[in-house]
């Protein structure tokens, strides 16, 4: 089973044990409705952990996690990355993709050129970019938006660009 990091812990809340958590995706409400998800702890051991409550607070969430019950137990679970199976996603319409089903996808030009690999999704204020590994030539990211993005293939893991002019 594939698990996404979908959130980071970043500080206690309160005293009882609630935690602050950066969402990597602040469009995502996938951990407002999750009862379980896997925690990798910065430590690198992993394990799945109830979820007891959730809400949304402004660029986050706060999160009970179910046998935290103080600020002590809450300060030990700083910088642990909140994973949720991939399958428990819910399903998409027509044309619409998530961006973890993108990572490793084969990245061409409409030309047919190979421009490389897909490793990851970085949100900026003004867009998504797709980090690129082009091997020998760098790394790059391109913006996920139609001047640069021809289509995305998810089920042949292929993402079409039209040009690379432009970024460095």
């Amino acid at each position: 089973m594939r698990f996404v990091p979908l959130a980071e812990i970043a500080r206690p809340h309160g005293v009882r044990g609630e935690l602050r958590v950066r969402v990597y995706n602040e469009d995502s409400d996938l951990l407002l409705h999750a009862r379980t998800v896997r925690m990798r702890l910065p430590d690198g051991s992993e394990r799945d952990v109830p979820i007891a409550g959730a809400r949304a607070v402004n660029k986050g969430l706060l999160l009970r996690i179910a046998g935290v019950e103080d600020r002590d137990a809450a300060v030990l679970l700083r910088g642990a990355v909140l994973c949720l199976a991939r399958d428990a996603f819910p399903p998409l319409e027509d044309g619409e993709f998530y961006a973890c089903d993108l990572e490793g996808a084969r990245v061409v030009l409409t030309s047919g050129e190979e421009v490389g690999r897909v490793t990851g999704l970085r949100s900026y204020p003004t867009c998504d970019a797709l980090a690129i590994d082009r091997g020998a030539a760098g790394s790059i990211e391109v913006p996920l938006v139609e001047a640069y993005v021809d289509g995305v293939d998810v089920e042949h893991g292929v993402v079409r660009l039209i040009t690379l002019d432009g970024l460095a």
